[in-house]
């Protein structure tokens, strides 16, 4: 075989591997992972520490095991000040982060590549700028995302999450909402959308946002956590929480609201545990 021949082949090769890399070994891989067994001590696990699961009728809960099983595949836990992460930790974290995507497409996570957890809440150092001033800043926090793929949450907001569904605040609900916020390059408060889901969303959550502020300002019961009045992309995150902890509240006090979170999650929470 001549040198031609053979350089003609390799780079035939090489460029078959280069676009399945590119294109379709995370499929494969994906493919791959699922056909995997989901290990029934990762179902109960989610039984005992992901309240909607139990909720959900056998076509829900496999999907949602399905997305656990990836998540945890593909994304790496840290544990932070001494804190060690077992199979508990993981389940409940990605347990409640994928019922975020659970009728939507997993690469909605694909850019979320680690989770750092703490035992408790934690010190986080930043700074500000007023002028030509530039301060550090220290405080306190349960959790944090970031656009560089990562999700920092304390364990003991965790827990509370898991061992109260009837809560309005859950912290993983709550960053990883930040993720999705995300995915179109800023934390403003709108997913990515288009067309005219993309307007029915701009029009409902502003309206819903001033409303929320006017409420406050009055003095008002708020109908939402005061949080979510602090910048448009907590108000998501907030919504959120309120969307899979207390649908029916929500539903009822913000009917277009809710509609609009129903739209974008694809699936309605006060319907959940009604087959089950």
């Amino acid at each position: 075989m001549s040198a031609a021949v053979t350089f003609g082949l390799f780079s035939v090769f090489l460029i078959a591997g280069t676009v399945f890399y590119l294109f379709f070994y995370r499929s494969w891989r994906r493919n791959r992972e699922l056909q995997e067994p989901f290990p029934a001590s990762w179902q109960r696990e989610l039984a005992a520490r992901v309240p909607l699961y139990r909720a959900l009728d056998a076509g829900r809960r496999r999907d949602l095991e399905q997305r656990v099983q990836l998540f945890l595949a593909e994304k790496t836990f840290y544990g932070c000040d001494g804190f060690k992460v077992n199979d508990a930790v993981k389940i409940t974290i990605a347990g409640h982060a994928c019922l975020l995507i659970l009728a939507r497409a997993y690469s909605d996570f694909d850019d979320i590549r680690s989770i750092l957890v703490y035992p408790d809440a934690y010190h986080a150092t930043g700074t500000e700028s007023d002028g030509y001033v530039v301060s550090e800043t220290s405080e306190i926090r349960a959790g944090e995302a970031s656009t560089h793929g990562q999700v920092v949450l304390a364990w003991t907001e965790c827990e509370e999450a898991a061992s109260n569904p009837d809560s309005p605040h859950n912290v993983i609900l709550h960053e990883f909402a930040h993720q999705l916020d995300y995915l179109d390059g800023s934390a403003d408060g709108a997913p990515p959308l288009s067309g005219e889901q993309a307007r029915r969303w701009q029009n409902t959550m502003t309206d819903a946002y001033e409303h929320l502020l006017n409420t406050l300002e009055h003095h008002d019961q708020p109908w939402l956590d005061p949080y979510g009045a602090s910048e448009p992309a907590e108000f998501f995150a907030v919504l959120t929480e309120a969307f899979f902890q207390t649908p029916d509240s929500l539903k009822a006090s913000q009917p277009a609201v809710f509609g609009a979170l129903k739209d974008y999650y694809r699936l309605d929470p006060t319907s959940f545990g009604q087959q089950t």
